[in-house]
């Protein structure tokens, strides 16, 4: 090889190496909080997992090379969750990615120095977690996940996909902070379609499965499930007594069709926690949360399970079908 080529090569190469390898010759081990949301065994809490740890990735973080992550696993268990995040923060993380309003409230209460980011928080300036979106101040900014077309486009698309319910029941955990923000968004667009709303407030399993047993009495009827934790936790729950019921329900998340439920349009996960690894980058690198504008979510998807929808003896209008992102045709197992 002659001395150019191979000066040319090492050169190359030098411009190649990786954030990791300079992170051996000095740089110290970051540390990042990650809360997932859900327990490690569920593929969702996974899913977010893989989304920001690539995320983080594609920006030359590698964890046990360049940063350690240190993960808590939610359940539905309020001193658990803040023994959790007490833990946490007791590692003294360089940041902490967090998902929804309560958990955020809870962390804001807990530390007001360690940077926080945030994801799926339906109004942080009015639940109190930042000042503004452009400007949040203190030490937490993050991403939202809700505009009020959101909510005219779930009951749109319910009525599409069963033109016949005149009555639709709105499931939600009644202490989630975004709670009276989504009923009045459904309420508000409802009488355009032809439908009457009822609130059916939710926190366990069996009121889950009274719920929606009450409310499939008379005919006719359809089913909004808000986002919250407690409906991602007992999604099963809900997917089921839904099915048992022949009720046709809208989600706000994609892993509610993969459990068996008949459609659902929100945000797409995956970009989601590669925004928030962005996020957690430029902190690392030096940004304050105060810095950094709250951001909206700008992709949404929209998946239809239509094995589900045949066990209801629905027909998925065409046009609906041409819109999906991606259309199921079971069950996916866990």
């Amino acid at each position: 090889m002659r001395r150019r080529d191979f000066i040319t090569l090492l050169g190359g190469a030098a411009a190649a190496w990786p954030l990791a390898v300079r992170a051996q010759q000095g740089e110290r081990m970051r540390r990042v909080g990650f809360w997932a949301g859900e327990p490690e065994t569920d593929p969702n809490a996974r899913r977010r997992v893989a989304a920001f740890k690539q995320g983080l990735a594609e920006l030359g973080w590698i964890e046990g090379r360049t940063v350690q992550i240190e993960y808590r696993w939610a359940i539905i268990d309020g001193e658990r969750v803040r023994a959790d995040a007490e833990s946490l923060i007791a590692v003294a993380p360089d940041v902490i990615v967090t998902t929804g309003a309560p958990t955020v409230a809870l962390f804001k209460r807990l530390t007001r120095t360690i940077p926080i980011v945030f994801t799926f928080v339906t109004d942080p300036v009015r639940d109190g977690l930042v000042e503004t979106l452009a400007h949040p101040g203190g030490n937490i900014t993050g991403f939202t996940i809700f505009e009020h077309t959101m909510a005219g486009k779930w009951v749109e698309m319910l009525k599409e996909v069963a033109p016949g319910i005149t009555r639709v029941a709105v499931m939600q955990n009644p202490d989630h902070p975004a709670w009276t923000t989504y009923l009045s968004a459904v309420t508000g667009v409802a009488p355009t379609a032809g439908v009457a709303v009822t609130p059916h407030p939710v926190h366990d399993a069996d009121e889950i499965r009274h719920a929606i047993a009450d409310f499939a009495r008379a005919p006719d009827g359809g089913l909004i499930v808000l986002p919250s934790g407690v409906a991602a936790f007992y999604r099963d729950a809900i997917v089921a007594a839904a099915g048992r019921h022949r009720l046709p329900a809208i989600f706000p998340e994609r892993f509610f069709v993969e459990s068996g439920g008949l459609i659902s349009y929100g945000v797409v996960l995956s970009e989601m926690y590669r925004q928030a690894a962005r996020y957690a980058d430029r902190i690392l690198r030096g940004a304050k949360p105060s810095e950094l504008p709250v951001q909206a979510a700008t992709k949404f998807e929209l998946v239809i399970n239509l094995k589900t929808a045949r066990a209801l003896g629905l027909e998925i209008p065409p046009t609906l079908l041409a819109r999906a992102d991606e259309v199921l045709f079971r069950r996916l197992e866990r």
